[in-house]
């Protein structure tokens, strides 16, 4: 399965708008005014996305995706790992060492206005959009890292996807005969958010680690889509969830 996501920037700014000072609004836009819309572009790319972290829950920051621990010592090493860490498993974060520390101490929020799963039938593969029912921003849940390259001294703020298990109508069209099992980016409801922010141990994520319900989402064959998405998308794959 190929699984894209869609960001709108304006959607992005939404948390910092609603719950952010208003003098410090004028400066996260100046901040995020080099963000790139993206068509398609791969996800190996590692391109710079959107993200509120734990430590300022309501600044808009650029994070490359893919995460690269902080415990990473030489860029070959990064670049190794860099490809293995888009997405993390939501059951497994405090197993793996890669996701460990920051599952502990560094999650994030992911704005999206959107994504695409890719349905396999027969030797095709369809593209469907998937939104949330009322088009608000659907709220991913992450983590993050902060790697000091230690030839440049350069700090690079990398970031992940959490993903659960599929819900029924992402099941359905997430069918890719390669994979063991359906997944799916793990959605927050509003009032879930601060809470991801705030989790720090396993049984605090309990609670959280759900798939989203599939009554507030919608699917549409991206050809059935009357008007055109206003922006790109990234894509990343879900069927190498670490």
């Amino acid at each position: 399965m190929c699984y894209t996501a869609k960001y709108l920037l304006e959607k992005a700014l939404k948390r910092a708008r609603h719950y952010g000072v208003k003098e410090d609004i004028v400066r996260y836009e100046e901040e995020l005014r080099n963000f790139k819309d993206f068509e398609k572009v791969s996800g190996f790319t590692h391109p710079e996305i959107i993200i509120y972290t734990n430590q300022e829950p309501y600044h808009p920051v650029l994070s490359y995706w893919g995460l690269i621990p902080h415990w990473i010592k030489d860029l070959n090493q990064a670049h190794d790992i860099w490809n293995k860490t888009l997405n993390a498993r939501a059951e497994s974060l405090f197993d793996k060492p890669s996701f460990r520390d920051s599952a502990t101490h560094k999650r994030c929020l992911i704005p999206v206005a959107g994504f695409y799963e890719y349905h396999h039938q027969n030797k095709t593969t369809i593209p469907y959009y998937i939104t949330s029912k009322d088009d608000e921003p659907l709220m991913l849940a992450g983590l993050w890292s902060e790697w000091l390259n230690p030839d440049t001294y350069e700090t690079l703020n990398t970031c992940s996807i959490v993903t659960t298990s599929a819900n029924a109508l992402m099941a359905k069209i997430h069918n890719n005969p390669k994979v063991k099992e359906a997944r799916m980016p793990l959605i927050l409801s509003e009032e879930k958010q601060d809470v991801w922010l705030e989790a720090s141990s396993r049984e605090s994520f309990v609670s959280i680690i759900k798939p989203y319900s599939q009554e507030k989402m919608k699917a549409t064959r991206y050809k059935d889509i009357k008007k055109a998405p206003q922006t790109g998308a990234l894509p990343f794959n879900f069927d190498d969830d670490n």
